[in-house]
């Protein structure tokens, strides 16, 4: 073999340990670009995740201040509500209290006056209603003060009829000469204490047993059942009717 066979052959392993090193050179350069593209996507896909947590963590904290926002306007909103609510019921009890207490005075500026005869007949009722309540043989009357006369006129027949409704012997009814209900205000102020619409207060004879059927009673009985069955636009209509007239079974 001469030199030029020898140098031909040199060569040709030359370009083919070239080829072989471009051709591993070509593979290791794609698979680097593959690891370097898998390890980016990774390290995208990593800080897309980051970012979404974020994102949803900070849209449920505003989900959840837009929450408590709502829940407190809506609890001002109540109060304001129950607040206007309590203020017309106060005023419509206020308004009632007044007309309660003019059935009262009305028949003490005159005798012989309609008022006065329905206030007589009430009072005898309310006494009745008492007996029956209480179903003693001897009872404590009490009375306001300037009601005392009407005892007299009404205790009879009230002590009648309701021996007629129970069937027993008229009772012994006692009024008590040395306490009375408070008298009715001469200025109409809710801070005193008083019996604006007049009634009766009854007890057994050793007091463990007592019935308030005043007229202020009836009307705070009235007040809260009408309250818990009817519509404010309606209450004020039926409340004045209802506490002079309300049925024994509404008394509790």
């Amino acid at each position: 073999m001469n030199d030029a066979d020898v140098s031909k052959q040199i060569q040709q392993m030359v370009r083919f340990i070239r080829q072989e090193a471009e051709e591993k050179a070509n593979e290791i350069s794609v698979s680097a670009e593959e690891e370097f593209n898998i390890e980016k996507l990774q390290l995208v896909e990593a800080d897309k995740k980051k970012i979404r947590q974020e994102y949803e963590r900070k849209e449920r904290q505003v989900e959840i201040r837009k929450k408590i926002e709502y829940s407190m306007q809506l609890n001002a909103s109540r109060i304001k509500v129950l607040q206007a609510q309590d203020d017309v019921i106060s005023s419509m009890k206020e308004a009632a209290s007044k007309e309660l207490l003019n059935v009262s005075h009305h028949h003490h500026l005159n005798l012989l006056s309609h008022h006065h005869h329905e206030y007589r007949n009430l009072l005898k009722d309310l006494i009745v209603q008492c007996l029956l309540r209480l179903k003693e043989p001897s009872v404590l009357l009490r009375c306001r003060k300037d009601d005392l006369h009407l005892v007299e006129h009404e205790l009879d027949s009230a002590a009648q009829e309701y021996a007629e409704k129970a069937n027993v012997d008229p009772p012994e009814i006692i009024v008590d000469n040395q306490v009375y209900l408070p008298p009715g205000p001469t200025h109409h102020n809710s801070h005193d204490l008083y019996c604006s619409g007049g009634g009766w207060g009854l007890a057994s004879r050793d007091g463990k047993i007592v019935c308030e059927n005043t007229l202020d009673a009836r009307l705070d009985v009235v007040f809260r059942k009408s309250f818990q069955r009817s519509e404010a636009a309606l209450w004020i209509v039926c409340l004045i009717f209802d506490c002079m007239f309300v049925p024994l079974y509404v008394i509790s």
